[in-house]
C-alpha cells in the first residue's frame, strides 16, 4: 500500500462554531481567525494506491460545484478544483480513480465528487470510472435529512450516484467493493452513519477519523463542534477510536487541519490524548 494526502479546497468557516463551547482565548491560539472570525481548514482526501495498480480515495473535499455566490458565503477558496490538480500532480487523472469512500454526504466532504460548477449545466460527477462506498446511515440521511443540516447536503448527488450503478451502501465493518484491508466503524455524534474507514496493508494501519476529529486541535476529548448533533456521545465515540489507534500503534488522518494530514497518538497519565509525529504530508 502506498498512502499519500490529497489536499482539496480549502474553506473558511467560523471558528466558534467549528470549536462548539470551547473559549474563543483558547481556541484561536490553535486556529488565529481572520477579520470576520473565521478559520482556515483543508478538506483534503487520502489516496490509497494498492499493488494490484487500483486507486482507492478516501473522500473528495469541497470541490468547486457551487455557484460563486454560494462558494463565497460558504467560504470556499478558489475556483480551481484543487483535488483534481492534487491528483494529477501524482499523475493521476480522474477516470483513474476506481473507488470513492466518502465518510458521510456533507458538501465538504462528498462535493468534490462533482465537476466545477459551470453556468447554465447541470450538476456531473468528476470522475467517471469510479465505484461509490457509503453506509447506510449517512445514505438514509442524505435521502432524508433534518432540518437542523438539510443544507449541508447536495440534492442532487444521491440521484447521480445511484445512476452510476457501482455503488455499495454499506451497514456492517467491511465492504465487498474495498476488500479485506478495510474496515469500518461508525459514529452518531456528528450524524448518523459518519464511517470511520481504518486501511491496513501499510507500515502503519491509518484511519481516516472525518468528522469525529476534524483536526489535531480536536484529539483533546472535551473539544466538539457546534455543527454535532450530540457532542457527549461524540466525546464518548472519540474516546473509543482514539484509543484503539494508540493501542495499535495506528495513525490518525485528518482531513480538515490546514497544517497537518495525520499523527500519531499519545495519552497521559490524566486520560488526555495529545496529536505526536505530526506529519504536514503523508507518501
Amino acid at each position: 500500500m502506498k498512502l499519500t494526502a490529497i489536499e482539496g479546497n480549502h474553506q473558511r468557516l467560523d471558528g466558534g462554531a467549528m470549536f462548539g463551547n470551547c473559549p474563543k482565548g483558547m481556541w484561536e491560539r490553535w486556529a488565529p481567525p481572520d477579520d470576520k472570525n473565521r478559520i482556515d481548514l483543508a478538506c483534503r482526501g487520502l489516496l490509497v494506491t494498492e499493488p494490484s495498480g487500483r486507486h482507492v480515495l478516501l473522500e473528495t473535499g469541497i470541490g468547486t460545484f457551487f455557484p460563486p455566490k454560494l462558494r463565497e458565503r460558504y467560504g470556499v477558496e478558489g475556483t480551481e478544483h484543487v483535488l483534481l490538480a492534487s491528483l494529477a500532480a501524482v499523475g493521476l487523472r480522474p477516470d483513474d480513480i476506481d473507488v470513492i469512500v466518502l465518510s458521510h454526504l456533507h458538501f465538504d466532504h462528498a462535493g468534490g465528487a462533482l465537476a466545477p460548477f459551470e453556468e447554465g449545466l447541470p450538476h456531473r460527477l468528476a470522475f467517471p470510472r469510479a465505484a461509490y462506498v457509503v453506509s447506510e446511515g449517512a445514505w438514509g440521511r442524505a435521502k432524508r435529512p433534518h432540518a437542523r443540516d438539510k443544507a449541508s447536503y447536495i440534492p442532487e448527488l444521491t440521484a447521480l450516484l445511484e445512476e452510476t450503478g457501482r455503488l455499495e451502501v454499506v451497514s456492517g465493518r467491511s465492504s465487498s467493493t474495498l476488500g479485506a484491508n478495510y474496515t469500518f466503524t461508525y459514529s452518531e455524534g456528528h450524524t448518523p452513519g459518519l464511517m470511520l474507514t481504518r486501511v491496513a496493508g501499510g507500515a502503519r494501519p491509518i484511519t481516516f477519523l472525518g468528522d469525529l476529529v476534524p483536526g489535531a486541535a480536536w484529539v483533546h476529548l472535551p473539544i466538539t463542534m457546534g455543527y454535532d448533533r450530540y457532542p457527549e456521545l461524540l466525546i464518548d465515540e472519540k474516546e473509543r477510536e482514539l484509543g484503539r489507534i494508540l493501542a495499535e500503534g495506528g495513525l490518525a488522518f485528518y482531513t480538515h487541519d490546514p497544517a497537518f494530514a495525520a499523527s500519531g497518538l499519545s495519552r497521559d497519565e490524566r486520560g488526555k490524548f495529545s496529536a505526536v509525529d505530526l506529519r504536514a504530508t503523508l507518501d
